[in-house]
């Protein structure tokens, strides 16, 4: 190889690090947390979770909030999960509980799933996820649906409500 392609290729790698460096990669996930029961059950009431809702919970963890909202008789719930872990967790934990048969489980980017079918979908993700989520449930639910965010808000997207339960601020949204 001759210098100049050697000073070429080296010049090349060089650009591309210095490229690679200054562009963050966008998350691949949010770290789990999980929602303290009390919190779970004021999520629900705050977002009047009845017979006929579909629930959705996107970034499911554990599965604790669908699993708490398909025990209210006639509610159907959605985990979404990109890890695997915890889609499988959630199955566990629905399957002990005896409500797995009411929940559809799906590992996949909750960038990607379809929304519409929600009436109410709740979340626990940081303020950058909330933000870039806001226009896709904007779009995609309809009106009457109902956002409900553990500790985190939507930026501009000012919450139909505002309540705290031990020490945890959640919000709801309904959209209209």
């Amino acid at each position: 190889m001759s210098q100049a392609a050697v000073s070429l290729t080296a010049l090349t790698s060089v650009v591309v690090a210095l490229v690679a460096a200054t562009v963050p990669a966008p998350p691949r996930e949010v770290p789990y947390v999980p929602t303290p029961a009390v919190v779970v059950e004021r999520m629900l009431a705050l977002a009047d979770v009845k017979a006929g809702d579909v629930v959705y919970d996107l970034g499911c963890g554990d599965g604790r909030i669908v699993i708490a909202a398909v025990k209210r008789p006639g509610v159907r719930g959605v985990c979404v999960d990109i890890n695997p872990v915890r889609i499988q967790e959630s199955r566990t934990n629905a399957r002990k509980e005896g409500v797995d048969a009411h929940i559809r489980f799906v590992e996949r980017d909750l960038f990607k799933v379809p929304l519409g079918e929600a009436t109410v979908v709740t979340l626990y993700l940081l303020p950058e996820v909330n933000a870039r989520l806001r226009p896709r449930l904007r779009a995609q639910l309809r009106p009457g649906a109902r956002v409900v965010s553990h500790d985190f808000d939507m930026g501009d997207w000012t919450p139909d409500q505002t309540v705290t339960q031990s020490g945890s601020i959640i919000y709801l949204w309904k959209v209209r």
